[in-house]
């Protein structure tokens, strides 16, 4: 049996709001690895929105969430795939506790995600249920299980210590990556082939060497490094993984699409937090996903509002 991962990101460009990176682990059959799943899981998931009929859309976030839809597609899709774990949050701190533990315990040190415990997520749970008993069934039948869905969230004060320590926010996107790849390596079997995609970020090609500095303990061999994929085996002696960072992998591998879904729903669930606090505040004050150039007009925003209200940036604003 094989373990397939996938990794991907949500908010790494924003100016407000936290960074998430998630991961879903799949057990299915060796020969599965090479399967468009999509197609295996045809009865019980679609990455086109048309004629779902009740399946999970399962598909590049970007192409999942819009403004007209919001979250529905996002938060179906988790939702279920957190069912399936025996995980039930109703709740955006549940949700948030249930994906990235450590990001929730310090989410009482801003004013403005304390209200976490009141936003409900709006899910149907007969709908969810049926959703997830489908995928469920449908993965069965093909010996297939999910394992984990995991985020690392990176909160805007944490995010900020972490870029103040490594002076570069690509190497805490990376640390945020290689925790969750950690964690799988971990917890697998020693005769289980892992396999992990992450969908590559930017032009980077070559990713030896800072993979051996998040996992010294290992060894690397260099499979290919080209334009398109970059792929490393890794071993400690006992397990091995193959890595592979790979361009639009949310749009070719159902693992990182479904891990993008997650990265950016629980994004969207924090970016409604902040804009639920201060529109309290303020009523006639206009939201914001958080990204720069609305981000800054949203900051300047509360500083006309707020005159004489210190904002704490450090916890607000993240560095660049």
């Amino acid at each position: 049996m094989a373990i397939l991962v996938g990794i991907d990101e949500a908010g790494y460009g924003p100016l407000l709001g936290p960074l998430t990176v998630s991961s879903v682990a799949i057990s299915m059959p060796d020969s599965h690895l090479k399967s468009d799943l999509w197609q295996t899981l045809t009865k019980a998931v679609s990455k086109q929105k048309k004629n779902l009929a009740g399946r999970l859309l399962i598909a590049d976030s970007k192409k999942a969430y819009t403004r007209s839809a919001g979250p529905t597609h996002l938060r179906r899709a988790v939702l279920a795939t957190l069912n399936i774990l025996n995980t039930h949050p109703t709740n955006a701190f549940q949700l948030a506790q249930s994906l990235s533990g450590d990001c929730a315990q310090r989410l009482a040190d801003y004013p403005w995600h304390k209200n976490l415990h009141n936003l409900s997520l709006d899910a149907s749970p007969d709908d969810i249920r049926l959703a997830a008993t489908a995928l469920k069934n449908t993965m069965t039948e093909n010996n297939m299980h999910i394992i984990s869905l995991a985020s690392r969230c990176l909160d805007v004060a944490h995010y900020n210590n972490m870029v103040a320590t490594v002076k570069n926010k690509s190497t805490v996107l990376f640390t945020a990556i290689c925790q969750l790849i950690g964690h799988v390596f971990t917890s697998a079997d020693p005769d289980q082939t892992i396999q992990i995609i992450v969908d590559r970020q930017g032009g980077r090609i070559a990713y030896a060497q800072p993979l051996l500095k998040m996992f010294p303990e290992m060894s690397l061999t260099i499979i290919k490094q080209e334009e398109k994929i970059s792929s490393y085996e890794m071993t400690d002696g006992k397990k091995t993984m193959r890595i592979h960072f790979t361009t639009k992998a949310d749009d070719r591998f159902l693992p990182v699409a479904l891990a993008s879904m997650t990265s950016k729903y629980l994004r969207e669930i924090m970016m409604d937090s902040i804009n639920a606090w201060f529109i309290e505040k303020h009523p006639n004050l206009k939201p914001t996903a958080g990204y720069w150039t609305d981000g800054q007009r949203f900051i300047k925003d509360l500083e006309k509002l707020m005159p004489d209200t210190p904002l704490a940036k450090n916890i607000l604003v993240r560095c660049r």
